[in-house]
C-alpha cells in the first residue's frame, strides 16, 4: 500500500491528528504510489465500491459506510460513429461522484476519532460530505459560495449539516473555511486530504469490469481541484501494474473557459504557483476553482503524449447540457463539459470513449 507523504518535503502523514497540509513546510499530502489492485482480492461480501477494500488504504478496523455508492451504470450513447459510453456517477446516493471519495474519507475520519469537521464546496462535495457525516454521526459544517445552486444548499441542510453561505466567488468560501480551521476545526477537505482518492479510483476498476476486462481508449472528465481525474488515472495505473490491462488510456480533462487554470498550466507547462487565472461566473460551477490543489500532480501524470486539457465556452456548455437532456440524460452543467469536449475532439480520440457524468441535473437550479 502506498504511503501518504508531503509532496514537498517527503515527510509521512502523522499517525495522529488531521492536518490538511504538512505542518513542517505547508506542502500538500498525496499517496506516493497508485493503489494496489488484484482481481483475486475483491471482497464479494462487501457492497458497492467497498468490494475493492484492499485498494482503499483504510485501517482494518475502519467502518464500511455504504449508502449505495458505486456500481454506477456504464450506458452506451454513440456519437458520430464513435463508440461512446456515459459513466453515470450522477446516480450515486447524493447525486454525484463525490460520494466515492466521501464514503472513504469519512470512514478514515471516524477511525481517527473525529467527531465534527468543516468542509468547503461549490455544492456537490458539501452535500456528499453532509450525507456521509450524517451516516457516521459526525457533526458537519459546510461553507459554500452564495452562488451555489439552491437544490445543493437545501440538500446540505436536510442532511443535518450547518450551512454557511459566503458572499463572493468560490475562492471566498475556501478562505472562510480556513479561518475556522485556524481556530481549531478539523478540515475534512475533499481537495486537500488525499484519503478519498482511492475511492475515486474505483471508477476505473468498474469501467474495466463493465467493458469486459478492457481498458477504455479515452476517458473524459471535468476538472476542478483535479481529484476526480487524478483518482481515475491512478486507478488505471493500478490495473496496468497488476497486469490485467496492457493498453494505455488517453485522458481528457475539461474546464470552463471562465476559470481554466489547469488548461493554462498544461498549455504552458507551468506549476500552480506561477498561475494568474480569472474566476469568472460559469454554468459549470463545480469546476470554478482558481487554485486547484491537485494541479501539480495532474501535470506529472498527464503529459501531452497521454492526454490533454480543454476549456469550454459558456454557449458550448449550455448547448451540451441541452443536447444530453434531449437524449434522456439530465445532468448538471458541469457534467455537460464532457459532451462539449467530445464534440470538439471525437475525430482523434481512441475508442471506446468513456464520459464521466459527475452530477445529476436534479441538483441544478436557483
Amino acid at each position: 500500500m502506498g504511503r501518504v507523504v508531503c509532496t514537498l518535503c517527503g515527510v509521512p502523514y502523522p499517525d495522529e491528528g488531521v492536518p490538511y497540509r504538512c505542518p513542517q513546510c505547508g506542502g500538500v499530502y498525496d499517496y506516493d504510489s497508485p493503489p494496489p489492485f488484484s482481481p483475486h482480492n475483491l471482497r464479494h461480501d462487501l457492497p458497492g465500491l467497498w468490494r475493492y477494500w484492499s485498494t482503499l488504504a483504510l485501517p482494518s478496523t475502519a467502518e464500511v459506510l455504504w449508502l449505495g455508492e458505486g456500481n454506477t451504470p456504464l450506458v452506451p450513447l454513440p456519437f458520430a460513429g464513435n463508440k461512446v459510453y456515459l459513466k453515470l456517477e450522477s446516480l450515486n446516493p447524493s447525486g454525484s461522484y463525490k460520494d466515492r471519495g466521501s464514503a472513504v474519507l469519512v470512514s478514515w475520519l471516524l477511525a481517527r476519532g473525529v467527531k465534527e469537521a468543516v468542509e468547503d464546496s461549490s455544492g456537490n462535495a458539501g452535500a456528499s460530505f453532509a450525507a456521509y457525516a450524517a451516516r457516521a454521526g459526525l457533526r458537519a459544517v459546510v461553507y459554500v459560495p452564495e452562488s451555489a445552486s439552491g437544490p445543493k444548499r437545501l440538500q446540505i441542510e436536510r442532511y443535518g449539516a450547518t450551512l454557511v453561505r459566503v458572499p463572493g466567488p468560490r475562492s471566498a468560501a475556501a478562505q472562510a473555511v480556513l479561518e475556522a480551521v485556524q481556530q481549531g476545526a478539523v478540515y475534512a477537505s475533499h481537495a486537500y486530504l488525499p484519503f478519498g482518492l482511492p475511492g475515486i479510483a474505483t471508477i476505473a476498476y468498474e469501467v474495466w469490469e463493465q467493458l469486459g476486462g478492457q481498458a477504455p481508449g479515452t476517458v473524459i472528465a471535468p476538472v476542478g481541484h483535479g481529484g476526480l481525474l487524478l483518482g481515475i488515472v491512478r486507478g488505471f495505473q493500478s490495473l496496468r501494474q497488476s497486469g490485467v490491462i496492457s493498453q494505455p488510456t488517453y485522458f481528457v480533462g475539461v474546464q470552463a473557459a471562465a476559470c481554466a487554470p489547469v488548461v493554462s498550466a498544461f498549455q504552458n507547462r507551468r506549476g500552480g504557483h506561477e498561475l494568474t487565472v480569472e474566476e469568472r461566473p460559469t454554468l459549470a460551477e463545480g469546476v470554478r476553482v482558481r487554485q486547484p490543489v491537485r494541479l501539480e500532480a495532474l501535470l506529472r501524470e498527464i503529459t501531452p503524449d497521454c492526454g490533454t486539457f480543454v476549456a469550454i465556452e459558456e454557449p458550448e456548455i449550455e448547448q451540451a447540457f441541452i443536447t444530453l437532456a434531449h437524449q434522456g440524460v439530465y445532468v448538471e452543467p458541469t457534467s455537460a463539459l464532457v459532451w462539449a469536449a467530445l464534440e470538439r475532439l471525437h475525430v482523434k480520440l481512441p475508442e471506446p470513449i468513456v464520459l464521466v457524468i459527475t452530477g445529476s441535473g436534479l441538483k441544478y437550479g436557483a
